[in-house]
């Protein structure tokens, strides 16, 4: 009879030692933190409220669009410039949650690809024939393209309304200015339908440590962002830190030639808001990257290291608010002021991608292409 039991038990333990140790399960995590809460302030203060205000202002975007389109001129010019601008601002605080959705149908991709490709615009506008969610149209989209359309499309504001009034291509420019600002709003408005419907609570279900649970996914899309999309894109490609010289031209609202420096700053406050938890509607926090750190009490070089990353977002602002508002002006004039802000930030991606994800057991995803 004991020998009967023995082999039972013994293969039910191995089972349940097999399934306890598995990567891939979403059981919960070992540290006891409370991700859940976590991932509840994320989706519900954060992320939807984000979303909800970028495409108000979106809509802005398009009835702006739509009264130049009647009505080329300078006040509507002028009108749908602001517009582009308040929108361009409000995606930096939702540019990093490339998760659900947002991931499936490329939103990044089809929404920040800069420098925009002119040569892709002027043939698609030439064709009159084009697919604007085309892979091979990501860099002839989004805000980029716009920028284009409404700064760079002729040397000055006299003839940026011919080119929308009396040029032989009047009514092509019109037509693709008008596609790629729809094609904005389309998208973002399947992305939040995707989280108030049913995304929201998957995303908040699943409060597990494996590669798939919410906070794993979203902590190395955070990670990412910050190091190729804020450190990289914005500020070191520009200044050449992976080149031989710097590159004015691969710059933010590279046509405006006023924003390059205000898109920064607030990607970094985005940036530093979500790792602290911070409400997008209002000043509360709640669990966060820095409150679970706080609950690991996690310490770095002899100090708490939630504090150290705030430190080094304030030290990287510093560096930043020095430089010209136009980043290509910047790179021409005074390139070192721009390699000490990239500096600045990128001492923080050891402090983020290191001592961070180790503190939380979470393992990256991703190979970072810059080598660094």
């Amino acid at each position: 009879m004991i020998k009967k039991l023995v082999l039972p038990f013994f293969i039910v333990a191995l089972l349940f030692a097999c399934s306890s140790d598995s990567s891939d399960s979403d059981d919960g995590n070992q540290d006891q933190f409370n991700r859940q809460a976590m991932l509840v302030n994320w989706a519900d203060n954060i992320i939807i409220p984000a979303y909800q205000d970028f495409s108000l202002q979106l809509d802005e975007m398009v009835t702006d669009k739509n009264e130049f389109l009647a009505a080329p001129n300078q006040n509507t010019l002028t009108d749908l410039r602001t517009s582009w601008l308040d929108a361009y601002t409000k995606w930096q605080y939702v540019e990093m949650f490339n998760i659900g959705k947002a991931e499936q149908i490329n939103y990044a991709f089809q929404m920040n690809i800069y420098p925009t490709n002119v040569s892709d615009i002027q043939n698609n506008i030439s064709s009159g024939s084009y697919d604007l969610t085309n892979v091979n149209n990501n860099d002839a989209v989004g805000f980029p393209a716009v920028d284009y359309m409404i700064y760079g499309i002729a040397a000055d504001d006299s003839a940026i309304l011919e080119a929308y009034t009396s040029s032989v291509d009047a009514n092509a420019n019109l037509q693709y200015l008008s596609d790629l600002i729809n094609q904005m709003q389309s998208l973002t408005d399947i992305v939040i339908n995707d989280w108030t419907t049913t995304y929201r609570d998957e995303f908040v279900a699943s409060s597990g440590n494996s590669a798939t649970s919410s906070t794993n996914k979203l902590a190395n899309d955070f990670l990412f962002y910050y190091e190729k999309g804020l450190r990289a894109n914005k500020i070191g490609i520009p200044a050449g830190v992976f080149s031989t010289t710097p590159l004015s031209d691969k710059v933010e609202g590279f046509y405006n030639k006023e924003v390059s420096k205000i898109l920064a700053l607030t990607a970094l406050d985005a940036v530093q808001d979500f790792f602290n938890g911070k409400h997008y509607a209002n000043n509360q926090t709640s669990e966060s990257f820095k409150s679970y750190l706080d609950f690991l009490n996690t310490i770095s070089q002899g100090e708490n290291l939630a504090t150290l990353i705030n430190n080094q977002f304030n030290e990287a602002r510093v560096k930043i608010q020095v430089l010209d508002d136009s980043f290509s002006q910047q790179v021409q004039t005074d390139n070192t002021k721009m390699t000490e802000a990239y500096d600045a930030l990128q001492t923080a991606v050891v402090l983020l991608k290191v001592d961070m994800i180790q503190a939380m057991n979470i393992s990256v995803d991703f190979v970072d292409a810059d080598g660094d």
